[in-house]
């Protein structure tokens, strides 16, 4: 009887620490990535980070004395530099939630100078109860939403018709049914303003107030196979240009209290069937060069001539983005849209303008691809057409009555093995 006993101990101690084991997930960090190699070349010089593997949009046609297009001259390069690591980090219960975490980084870096070495992509922690969210870390900004974004072979994302930042953020998202609303507050780091100091997170951090957004999405999913994804957005985002004035204006260093802000919406959807998936989003954006956008902002006059104080206008701009592509092995996809640089929002005194691109007017894109894939190893190629009208002979609200077309045509070969 005795022994009975301990043995029925013994089996009620090991279920008790199963339980346990259950209910409180031990610490554990799962990797995973890809090795990436792309091969790639251009009809002409591109406007693009990274020796060219970031393509943005075309040189502007830039004549000699001849008259011969010195961007018209093509271009080639191979890099394995988009390679990633990613480690899934999970652990105990916090709060009442389920906690996870991840880190993420590639060999992207984060300029020229120092290409070939790693760099950090993600780094958050999250929070799951049953129907809220809480993730506190660097990652996508919410304007690319992450449930539809163009599958392009080529490493921009459809940029600049997409969005494309990651910034550190606290969001915090709650589900309920098929409704989903996320409210986030960023920063800025490897993406930021374009101001008079070039590329900076200052601008931002100077006004004191995050970049702020809203998103409502829906979804419905069927069992037929044919789901609904779509959704809303509107951020809003205030940067100070300058904290001094210059010291050409004979007053003196003196302490100035400018701001510029600009609106961003978008809207989206995604409908998924058993052969097709296909994406289609529009965005309008004020001064929103930190998602690598064609945007910016003006000086818009003098508001103290002894100060040298200035007021801004935000540079507006619209884009429509869509794409389809089949669901089977191979995939066959293709990518398209156009953005318009729509000028400033008020007229302007001065042609000073601070941004990304804002030389170009219009710009669209065509890229049609196919997608292989064998176990862990995926070959993809895709031809990118993109068309920039460069402008000049601006009036007071920024709109060009001339431009000039320049074209680029790159044609890309990617080999992936995923680990």
């Amino acid at each position: 009887m005795k022994r009975i006993l301990s043995i029925a101990l013994i089996l009620a101690s090991n279920l008790a620490l199963f339980a346990q084991e259950e209910e409180a997930p031990k610490f554990g960090i799962k990797f995973s990535g890809f090795v990436k190699n792309d091969f790639f070349w251009d009809s002409r010089q591109t406007v693009a980070a990274r020796e060219g593997h970031f393509l943005l949009w075309p040189s502007p046609v830039d004549l000699d004395d001849n008259d011969v297009d010195i961007n018209g001259k093509s271009s080639f390069n191979f890099l394995s530099i988009q390679s990633r690591l990613s480690g899934k980090i999970t652990g105990p219960d916090a709060f009442g939630a389920k906690t996870s975490g991840l880190i993420e980084g590639d060999f992207f870096a984060q300029a020229n100078d120092n290409i070939n070495l790693f760099r950090l992509r993600h780094a958050y922690v999250k929070l799951n109860w049953e129907h809220m969210e809480v993730m506190a870390g660097q990652y996508w900004n919410p304007l690319f939403v992450t449930s539809c974004f163009p599958g392009t072979v080529s490493f921009n994302t459809g940029t600049p018709l997409q969005s494309f930042a990651r910034n550190p953020q606290l969001r915090v998202s709650y589900r309920t049914g098929g409704l989903s609303f996320i409210a986030a507050a960023l920063g800025q780091r490897d993406y930021s303003t374009v101001g008079p100091n070039g590329a900076s997170s200052s601008y931002l951090r100077n006004s004191a107030v995050p970049d702020m957004h809203l998103q409502l999405h829906f979804k419905i999913d069927n069992e037929s196979g044919f789901n609904i994804l779509g959704g809303i957005g509107a951020a809003y985002k205030t940067i100070v240009p300058r904290l001094v004035n210059n010291l050409s204006t004979g007053a003196g260093r003196t302490a100035l209290n400018e701001k510029v802000s600009g609106v961003t919406a978008i809207l989206f959807t995604k409908i998924t069937t058993a052969p097709l998936t296909i994406k289609l989003q529009g965005r309008y954006g004020e001064n929103i060069s930190d998602v690598l956008a064609i945007s910016g902002f003006a000086v818009k006059e003098i508001v103290d001539p002894v100060t040298g104080e200035f007021s801004y206008t935000p540079l507006k701009s619209t884009t429509i983005w869509g794409e389809i592509h089949t669901n089977g092995n191979p995939q066959v996809g293709i990518f398209g849209g156009v953005t318009s640089n729509n000028g400033t929002k008020e007229a302007m005194d001065y042609m000073t303008v601070y941004g990304r691109g804002t030389s170009i007017r219009t710009l669209w894109r065509m890229a049609p691809r196919v997608v292989y894939n064998a176990g862990k190893v995926r070959v993809a190629m895709e031809v990118e057409y993109t068309s920039a009208d460069y402008g000049s002979n601006y009036n007071e609200f920024y709109i060009p009555e001339v431009t000039t077309t320049a074209n680029n045509l790159r044609v890309l070969t990617a080999i992936y093995y995923f680990f």
